[in-house]
């Protein structure tokens, strides 16, 4: 099992995932041409694309994958929010596996300001991977997941921090604390699930202002006990 994070930001987001028959693109959220970098010029040979909800930095790209021959599969409310039609793109439904190449794919409903959002857990021969990002909070427990690749945005005591300095305004801190995933929240999941055979945790989308990578790293690996890996490309 191989996770290559492409871009993992505001900014913009993209991910392969890949296992010993086919590799998955998760979010298009970036220009195609760095993707095409991204994927060692690979995009052809992708089993498919998965896009989390419509925001552009997570579905950027969307329709330029579409047109080099790529299946992309989000939910209808998010290709509906997108404009987005045509054969390539295929509607998925919260907790009805879908096969994609060697994989199986459980879509789930995430938490925040958009239509339809979703997570999924990649299941294959190589191990089973939950993908989480731009969730409040997650309603699920998994079993037997062996790669963990989960937002972990902010924490609350620096958002405070700058809410006081000034550094951010109370609705930027009202949104970032209902949409998006804190450690505080990161870390309840990760007690609530059993992490038996995880063998690495991948911390994704981390404020600029809002995080501190180290520490989170650290509080994460405490916790757990597992390599835990920071996705900052």
């Amino acid at each position: 099992m191989d996770i290559k994070v492409i871009a993992s930001s505001s900014r913009g987001n993209c991910y392969q995932v890949t296992d010993n028959g086919s590799s998955l693109l998760v979010e298009a959220g970036i220009r195609f041409k760095d993707i095409q970098v991204g994927t060692g010029f690979g995009v052809s040979k992708l089993a498919g694309c998965l896009i989390t909800h419509e925001h552009l930095d997570h579905a950027k790209s969307i329709k330029d994958v579409m047109k080099a021959g790529v299946d992309v599969y989000a939910s209808a409310g998010t290709f509906e929010a997108l404009g987005i039609t045509g054969h390539r793109a295929k509607p998925i439904t919260a907790m009805q596996p879908v096969q994609i190449g060697t994989w199986t794919v459980l879509p789930f409903a995430a938490i925040h300001d958009a239509v339809e959002p979703m997570g999924f857990v990649m299941a294959s021969q190589g191990g089973k991977v939950l993908y989480l990002t731009d969730s409040g909070y997650c309603r699920y427990k998994f079993k037997a997941l062996t790669h963990i690749m989960i937002e972990c945005n902010h924490s609350l005591e620096l958002l405070h921090r700058n809410l006081a300095a000034g550094i951010i305004d109370i609705a930027h801190k009202n949104r970032v604390m209902r949409d998006h995933m804190s450690l505080e929240h990161c870390l309840d999941f990760l007690r609530a699930n059993d992490l038996g055979a995880v063998k690495e945790i991948h911390l994704l989308h981390m404020s600029d202002q809002n995080s501190n990578a180290d520490e989170f790293k650290l509080a994460v690996q405490r916790l757990t006990g597992k390599p835990t890996y920071v996705a900052s490309a």
